[in-house]
């Protein structure tokens, strides 16, 4: 689901639509599907502080940042930054509000990560230009944004379901006044295939399928050891490019898989567990 998530982002940042439709579309799709949950959200969830920064972390900075860099920057750049860093993000964070530095083989299997990681990007510097560095450094900035959000929803305990709703609804709440409001529009010019695709994967898949996934991750190895695994997307997209968008096969993906995936398996068995306060 990660790995898609580059691809159809991608695929919907090179159609009409603005990057403020497509989280729109996100949005409404997610808030709609878990609209008959609503009410059996915990007591006092609008004014819990901790979800709503959660909700800005995870969706209203995220997700604007994710959408208009990959207007710029292709997939295979969004897959590595976004994900193949995450490892590295959270492990400094971790370090930096719990005091928990690496121990000796979580860092081998860090270096392996990163071994790997530059093996997968080595076809893409050569593509690189002023539009595609403005992509990275959006998406970039949106993989700081997940890590802090990975690293606070271990850290704060809160179960999967309970904050999949909060931050759909919230994001709902926040976010969708604004962009009928005061945000441009294509969705009128866009095709209903695309309109469709954008509504089911960023609606359902990547807000409830993929955030219920990866908050049980993170609540059963924490965030340091799910964040190993993540490692792996920029890989997964690399291989499924070969056979969807008849891409070769290079040396640098299977030295990538590799490394990336001897790495992730050391890595995600030496992390902290819990960082819950």
């Amino acid at each position: 689901m990660w790995a898609c998530f580059s691809l159809v982002s991608r695929y919907g940042g090179k159609s009409v639509l603005t990057s403020y439709d497509i989280f729109a579309l996100r949005s409404i799709t997610a808030s709609l599907v878990l609209l008959p949950f609503a009410g059996s959200l915990p007591r006092g969830a609008w004014r819990d502080r901790r979800l709503w920064v959660l909700t800005i972390l995870c969706s209203l900075l995220y997700c604007p940042l994710a959408y208009n860099g990959f207007r710029y920057a292709p997939a295979a750049h969004g897959a590595i930054l976004l994900s193949g860093l995450q490892p590295f993000l959270i492990s400094t964070i971790v370090w930096l509000i719990a005091g928990t530095r690496p121990n000796r083989m979580r860092s081998i299997g860090l270096i392996l990560i990163a071994v790997g990681i530059t093996c997968a990007a080595m076809p893409y510097f050569s593509d690189w230009s002023a539009d595609s560095a403005f992509g990275d450094l959006l998406i970039l900035l949106s993989s700081i944004s997940w890590a802090l959000y990975a690293v606070y929803a271990t850290r704060w305990g809160y179960s999967a379901w309970t904050l999949t709703r909060a931050v759909a609804f919230g994001t709902a709440v926040v976010y969708l006044p604004i962009y009928a409001l005061f945000l441009p529009k294509q969705l009128a010019a866009a095709p209903l295939s695309m309109i469709a695709i954008q509504c089911f994967f960023q609606g359902i898949v990547a807000t409830i399928l993929a955030m219920l996934a990866y908050l049980k991750a993170i609540d059963l190895l924490g965030a340091e050891r799910a964040a190993a695994f993540l490692a792996l997307v920029p890989i997964v997209t690399g291989l499924v490019a070969v056979p969807l968008l008849d891409e070769a096969l290079t040396i640098w993906l299977l030295g990538g898989l590799i490394f990336v995936s001897l790495g992730s398996f050391i890595a995600s068995r030496y992390g902290s567990i819990s960082l819950r306060s």
